[in-house]
């Protein structure tokens, strides 16, 4: 038995200046650190090559994604015991992987490099997303980045969504499945909505077309659903076709910035506006509001950060920028509702669901363990694991009001000032 698990315990605790609150066994199956904690498994050496080179959560995430470091035991509170000594700790993280200063940390590092074995860094997992410099949130570069996430394959995100096919927040009750919670949710986006039989629904990133379907279905309206994704897109087609909806359903490859055939009675928009990006959400707020006709109605759900007291300080974080949402950006609430107002929206309700995602994501996650080795079958192994801890991430970061979700329903009132609502306008639930 070696005695790499001691070392490594002993050098983290030196670069993060804190106890290591996980058990740490080693490539030579050696153990170290706390009885009964989560074991984190360092598979190879290569991983603390990574992190030296690229300290903190991007090497990290590269050596999880390359299968060089896994978590053995409850995932969630792994993370949530990392997260306070890594991703929590801000530009304090950054100083405590390069100690250019403190003796002890400078020594300590040597030590990691000692162990780590050669210099040259590893190459990133071929998951992790190659850009090109330029300018953000161009139409070409966007689809690029929707192309990235969603077109990883249908079979892949069946296993994980299941039948709903949802892949936004579900909204639960008591004892529900998800597929009755995805419904649920569905069905009051159409509620507050107000949609009625005859009406245009407009649903802008109408993923897998659940969203479509639902409102065609059950209200009997003529639905144009746009998205980026010709996997989803094609998709989306033929579960239409299977449930003869055709006659009411459109569904095109489509940037939500040149749809010209407007008006609209309603328009969803469901998890699409994280990757609208800050340079691009007045355009979307102003587009969307010139494609309702007067009286009309929005529904905007997403996602939201809590606001920066400098917000030109905000950065995308690491391994969701380069391994799932590429160029993806979260707004606070506030500034949401702002924008919408400034296009010439009446803002009439907001709902927060934040807890409802939590659940979602557990939900999924279970889903992708359940199927795991069909997930990497249809994708690769390197991307479930990439699914596997975004997923369980995000679901602690809901939980502990690291983000939100929220719906916000705005109104194109006319000047009249008739908005439509009736004056308890929350007689949807």
């Amino acid at each position: 038995m070696g005695d790499a698990a001691l070392r490594l315990t002993t050098l983290a605790e030196e670069l993060l200046g804190a106890p290591l609150p996980v058990r740490i066994r080693a490539w030579d199956g050696s153990e170290s650190g706390p009885p009964g904690a989560p074991v984190l498994v360092v598979r190879h050496r290569r991983a603390l090559r990574r992190l030296l080179w690229r300290p903190g959560e991007l090497g990290l995430a590269r050596a999880w994604v390359a299968g060089e470091i896994d978590v053995e035991g409850d995932l969630y509170a792994a993370l949530d015991l990392l997260s306070g000594i890594i991703w929590e700790r801000g530009d304090d993280s950054t100083k405590a992987v390069h100690p250019l200063r403190d003796p002890r940390r400078r020594a300590a590092a040597r030590g990691l490099l000692k162990i780590g074995g050669a210099l040259p860094p590893p190459p990133p997992p071929a998951e992790e997303v190659r850009r090109r410099a330029g300018p953000l949130h161009t139409k070409r570069r966007d689809k690029k980045a929707i192309s990235h996430h969603y077109d990883v394959g249908n079979p892949f995100y069946e296993l994980v969504l299941g039948p709903s096919m949802v892949y936004s927040c579900a909204y639960w009750e008591d004892g529900g499945s998800l597929e009755d919670a995805q419904r649920a949710k569905l069905d009051l986006v159409c509620r507050k909505l107000g949609l009625k039989e005859g009406d245009r629904l407009l649903d802008v990133g109408c993923g897998w077309g659940s969203m479509a379907m639902h409102a065609a279905r059950e209200y009997g309206v003529q639905v144009t659903g746009v998205t980026l994704s010709r996997e989803q897109a094609a998709y989306a087609r033929k579960r239409i076709a299977g449930e003869g909806l055709t006659d009411r359903i459109e569904i095109r490859v489509q940037d939500y910035r040149d749809v010209r055939d407007g008006p609209y009675d309603a328009i969803s928009s469901i998890g699409m506006a994280e990757h609208v990006g800050q340079v691009r959400y007045h355009e979307y707020a102003e587009q969307l509001f010139s494609l309702l006709k007067p009286g009309g109605r929005l529904l905007n759900h997403q996602i939201a950060r809590p606001p920066e007291k400098n917000e030109s300080a905000y950065h995308v974080d690491e391994f969701i920028d380069r391994y799932v949402f590429p160029d993806g950006e979260l707004a606070p609430l506030g500034r949401t509702v702002a924008t919408l107002e400034e296009a010439g929206f009446e803002v009439r309700d907001v709902e927060a669901i934040r807890e409802h995602y939590a659940l979602t994501l557990r939900r999924w996650v279970a889903n992708l363990e359940a199927n795991w080795r069909q997930a990497v079958r249809h994708s690769s192994p390197g991307r479930a694991r990439v699914w596997r801890l975004y997923m369980a991430a995000c679901a602690i970061s809901f939980e502990r009001n690291k983000i939100g979700v929220n719906q916000i329903l705005a109104v194109k009132t006319p000047q009249s000032g008739a908005s439509g609502l009736p004056l308890r306008p929350r007689t949807w639930h």
